[in-house]
């Protein structure tokens, strides 16, 4: 062999040096992004659980104050129950 071939032999050696360290740190990246990618996907596992816990809990608070608000007597009502408070109270002590 020639200088000029060992030459050459040599640029081929380091070119497959430098390509077998790049793929070597390609597949750690990879791992890396498949990690990443697990961890993602379980996070948005939990935040579904919780927006669903949520919307629940607003359902609920939402219902119980439709059923308070029903309860509630509207201003005429309350002034009417004023009013007859004042008679029984006129009734009470009359007797």
């Amino acid at each position: 062999m020639n200088d000029t071939q060992k030459m050459l032999q040599d640029i081929i050696n380091g070119q497959s040096t430098i390509k077998q360290e790049l793929l070597s740190k390609i597949d750690e990246v990879d791992k890396k992004v498949d990690r990443l990618d697990a961890k993602v996907a379980g996070l948005d596992g939990k935040i579904d659980k919780v927006e669903k816990r949520l919307t629940q809990r607003l359902d609920k608070i939402g219902s119980q104050l439709a059923y308070l608000e029903d309860d509630t007597p509207t201003r005429e009502e309350y002034d009417d129950l004023e009013k007859r408070v004042d008679k029984i109270e006129k009734y009470t002590v009359a007797t």
